[in-house]
């Protein structure tokens, strides 16, 4: 599917913020490990990352009832037991998927096999796996070693483990999700330099949600008690992540454009994105649930440092291409292993803005108004891509979007919320 979007000049738009995709994540896991009955997670996302965790934990023998605006999880315990003896899980092209879901294998009665898309094999998993060796882990790997697909089998004992978090926060939030049914408590040492700090904070707050016990111990470590999850009905909070692209299009095209159903006391780091707009020369309100983004004055480039904000480094970069001046985005060499090469994504994007971009090993630098700009955007299968495009073409009028539809990974809804706000 193409999508060509119109140039806009100032909007004055009003959007509602789809479900958080990482809290919905979370929570069916949660609910899935807990004790005492079922849990009910209300306004859960279904997106095709977060239907990949479902049918994961289906697969590992939880039982779930979708009634509409609700999914009803039937608590397993900490034994989960497919039935099947063996299972293979197919996470397509959801990391997040495969990455929290790894740990949880260890909870089955079986071997769990992980494994997923072509591009899911070319993204590192080593450091989890090796991490969970230390702890009563057993993982064979089927083609390259420290890839998908891979083999989980073992029992989960716990006690202290290193998990490198200089890749992903996702290594650390998988194992303190599954660290409440664990032999012992788990205490977990991070090597490295820890990005996406906010994730871990997302993960602790569902967790303890559900009943579990985490501590941040003075010395760094992240303590698990080993007291199992509660049912607890959850209700999944508006994204910030997805919320960007619309805040994006304010500043972009001029006008003020409101988001709905976002919480101001959010723990989600992506928050940070209404923070840069305001600097860049946005006004920011909030009332209630909602968030207003103006602008009627230039936008200046910034210094950003953005290694703890990730997912929303394509979509600032999409908005700088339209500022007065340069702006520099350090913290970037992660973005290689994301769904796509996002570093190279950048650089397309904003040559269809008519930016140049310099790009350094751990950092972007964006040149606005240099190119001629427009054309044909692939985004190379990556949602995030093409929902900063479309912050591009809008700001612009002739940039098509090719294969548009993969935005079904996080925001299934996206074209169509567009085309209701009449776009």
């Amino acid at each position: 599917m193409n999508i060509r979007l119109p140039r806009l000049e100032g909007v004055d738009l009003h959007f509602t913020a789809p479900p958080s995709k990482s809290g919905t994540h979370r929570a069916l896991i949660a609910a899935s490990l807990a004790s005492g009955g079922s849990s009910v997670i209300s306004r859960p996302l279904r997106s095709e990352d977060t239907l990949c965790t479902r049918a994961g934990l289906e697969r590992m023998g939880v039982r779930m009832t979708d009634t509409g605006e609700n999914i009803r999880v039937e608590g397993a315990g900490c034994i989960l037991d497919g039935g099947k003896g063996e299972v293979t899980l197919d996470c397509r092209n959801s990391g997040t998927t495969l990455r929290l879901l790894t740990s949880i294998a260890l909870l089955h009665r079986h071997p769990v096999t992980l494994t997923g898309s072509a591009r899911m094999q070319e993204r590192p998993v080593g450091p989890l796996a090796n991490a969970l060796r230390t702890i009563g882990g057993k993982v064979s790997y089927k083609k390259k070693a420290g890839y998908p697909p891979l083999t989980v089998s073992g029992t989960l004992l716990g006690g202290p483990i290193i998990i490198d978090a200089d890749i992903s926060s996702q290594f650390v939030s998988s194992v303190m999700m599954a660290g409440p049914c664990a032999s012992e408590p788990v205490e977990i040492t991070l090597r490295g330099q820890e990005v996406s700090r906010s994730y871990l904070d997302m993960t602790a707050d569902v967790m303890e949600r559900f009943g579990a016990g985490v501590t941040r111990a003075d010395d760094g470590r992240i303590v698990i008690e080993n007291m199992g999850y509660r049912a607890q009905d959850y209700r999944v909070e508006g994204d910030y992540s997805s919320a960007s692209y619309f805040f994006a299009v304010a500043a972009v095209c001029g006008g003020r454009v409101t988001v709905e159903n976002l919480t101001p006391s959010s723990l989600q780091g992506d928050r940070r994105m209404l923070a840069i707009l305001s600097e860049m020369g946005c006004s920011v309100s909030a009332r209630g649930d909602e968030v207003t983004v103006g602008r009627d004055g230039p936008l200046t480039g910034l210094s950003l440092q953005m290694e703890q904000t990730p997912d929303i480094i394509q979509t600032v970069a999409a908005v700088a291409c339209f500022a007065a001046s340069p702006t520099t985005i350090e913290g970037t060499a992660n973005l290689r292993f994301k769904e796509s090469d996002r570093v190279a994504a950048i650089e397309a994007v904003c040559e269809c803005a008519g930016a140049t971009v310099d790009i350094g090993e751990d950092a972007i630098a964006i040149h606005p108004g240099s190119r001629p700009g427009g054309g044909v955007l692939d985004p190379a299968d990556d949602h995030r891509t093409a929902m900063s495009a479309a912050v591009v073409a809008l700001g612009r009028g002739d940039v098509t979007i090719a294969g548009a539809e993969c935005v079904a990974k996080s925001f299934p809804g996206f074209w169509d919320v567009l085309r209701e706000a009449g776009i």
